[in-house]
């Protein structure tokens, strides 16, 4: 009788043990009564606030002719909120200060990497925590890997700034992907030796795949795999969509890829960033701006077609770090009426623009009058701006403002330096008027403090609806994977 006791009891448990395993694999955990997310997406739009993402959504009904707003991919999510973005020490927040509070749910001062204010403790993040549990993990950006907003995932650092340090903390993880434009600074010497940090990842085990033809390849059971942008732009950047070439990778291409590589009994936690939306915002270039937050938006689109095949195991979150340049929709001169049609015709972004203007300033011909106006007609072509048959023709003041800034720029003080790249002031006036003219505005050139939005969708999505601190997301992510337990 006893050992037919023990022995149903024994049964029990192995079938409770298989019970159990099933269940976690499938999403839920038994012994905490709650559902858990298995496979969950980060995306953060850098610099991206409310009216960047309306400005997209006008700017593609515009197109089809209509007065509204079109959908985006993250749009029509079910829940939707804002978040606050104030840093420890200041209110108008930088992207180090406001990773860290997306990524470890802890408010720091101003240039942090993932440090508590006085830089004497690590915080630990949420991907890190996943990985501890198990999950596999991918940070993927536009601009380069070792950036504020991706670095704050995987390093620790006093300064944003020492981006060979927090490369070096890359090549040591153990998350699975990495993927962005490429490194800010490469190498370093040490010791008389010349040290590469994408030699020194490929030597810690990472796969590394920088050209088109390498990314193709790729496929699940690769292992640990970094991933760089074959065309690298400023910063070490990947391109502006707007600048891209038919072939060249781009962060929806990276996405798609990533959840190939990271799909799996595992589950996965996901961080991806549209990180040139805060530079083109920088720049005040409305086109460039549009254009990366419809790339971003196709990006999410992956993430989202992955979620309808496992709508029970995934959550998609979509919010900013911050709003980069005071952009409104309507301005002082247009008063209440708009013409986002005229962004349209911008071909490519103000860094590309810019050239243009370096290589007038190599060949000028000592004629200022003649260069203008061969000048004009690059800008009629680039912008569509000062065209009779887009009825953008400028008037005599207009032409003569733009012509004093194009001689300072040709013919005296060359470019300033910007907070990423150069900026002319002469292509700075010509995309202001143009900007003007479609009827929006920029109140800076910086961050600004306003709260911005949080999208989100799948098991657990309604815990961030409403209104929310930034340092919530990454316990609320935190609490419906389970990582606490």
């Amino acid at each position: 009788m006893k050992r037919r006791v023990f022995s149903s009891v024994f049964v029990f448990a192995i079938i409770y043990t298989i019970f159990f395993q099933i269940t976690a694999l499938a999403g839920n955990d038994p012994s905490s009564g709650e559902p858990r997310a298995k496979y969950v997406f980060l995306f953060i739009g850098d610099g991206m606030g409310q009216a960047q993402v309306n400005l997209a959504q006008a700017y593609l009904a515009a197109l089809d002719g209509r007065i509204g707003l079109d959908d985006l991919s993250f749009t029509r999510f079910p829940e939707a909120g804002f978040c606050n973005t104030y840093a420890h020490n200041r209110l108008i927040t930088c992207s180090a200060a406001a990773g860290t509070a997306l990524a470890t749910g802890n408010k720091t001062n101003i240039n942090r990497i993932s440090m508590d204010p006085e830089a004497t403790m690590n915080l630990t993040s949420v991907a890190a925590k996943a990985k501890n549990k198990g999950y596999k993990v991918g940070i993927l950006t536009s601009v380069s890997i070792d950036h504020a907003t991706p670095a704050v995932f995987y390093a620790h650092q006093p300064d944003r700034d020492l981006y060979f340090d927090i490369g070096r903390e890359l090549t040591q993880s153990r998350f699975d992907l990495f993927a962005g434009g490429g490194f800010v600074q490469p190498d370093s010497t040490n010791g008389g030796q010349t040290v590469n940090l994408v030699s020194l990842a490929a030597e810690n085990g990472f796969n590394v795949a920088d050209t088109r033809e390498e990314f193709e390849k790729l496929a699940p059971g690769t292992g640990k795999t970094l991933i760089l942008s074959p065309r690298i732009a400023g910063e070490a950047s990947m391109p502006y969509y707007i600048d891209m070439d038919p072939g060249d990778i781009t962060l929806a291409d990276y996405t798609a890829k990533a959840i190939d590589l990271l799909s799996g009994d595992e589950g996965f936690f996901m961080m991806v960033e549209g990180g040139k939306i805060d530079w083109a915002c920088h720049a005040n270039d409305a086109s460039t701006v549009i254009q990366e937050i419809i790339i971003f938006s196709r990006a999410i689109e992956s993430a989202v077609r992955f979620y309808e095949k496992h709508p029970e195991e995934t959550l998609i979150i979509v919010t900013a770090d911050h709003e980069t340049g005071g952009l409104a929709l309507g301005n002082r001169k247009m008063k209440y009426s708009s013409n986002l049609e005229l962004l349209k015709y911008q071909l490519s972004s103000t860094d590309e623009m810019n050239k243009i203007v370096s290589q007038f300033r190599v060949n000028k011909s000592g004629d200022p009058d003649a260069d203008f106006l061969r000048m004009m007609k690059v800008v009629e072509n680039e912008t569509g701006l000062h065209s009779r048959a887009n009825g953008t023709l400028l008037t005599d003041s207009e032409l003569a403002h733009l012509k004093e800034r194009f001689l300072e720029s040709v013919y005296a003080a060359g470019p300033e330096q910007g907070t990423y790249i150069p900026e002319d002031k002469f292509i700075e006036s010509v995309i202001g008027l143009r900007d003007e003219k479609a009827g929006i505005s920029w109140g800076s050139g910086s961050h600004t403090f306003v709260s911005v939005p949080v999208y989100a969708i799948g098991q657990g999505a309604e815990k961030f609806s409403g209104y929310i601190d930034n340092t919530d997301i990454p316990k609320l992510i935190g609490e419906i994977m389970q990582l606490e337990r």
